[in-house]
């Protein structure tokens, strides 16, 4: 059964897992590293975490994103 009315896609490209990735790992970097008391790692991921909403955007205007002319659509 298909219900492609109620499935928004939830991004699923390229670009979304890359930009999804390197923000996790600048998460989970800055968390142990305040854990830590390094106040200058805990900014380093601060900015890591505005680069990997960059990199997704970028990668969305390069046609990597959903809907995307180099990305080829998965039937269910």
């Amino acid at each position: 059964m298909s219900n492609n009315i109620g499935d928004p896609g939830h991004g699923h490209s390229p670009a979304a897992w890359t930009a999804v990735v390197i923000m996790l790992v600048a998460v989970s970097i800055g968390t142990l590293f305040f854990f830590l008391d390094m106040p200058v790692v805990v900014w380093a991921s601060a900015g890591l975490l505005v680069v990997g909403l960059l990199v997704g955007w970028g990668m969305q205007k390069a046609g990597y994103g959903v809907g995307g002319s180099k990305v080829a659509a998965k039937e269910h």
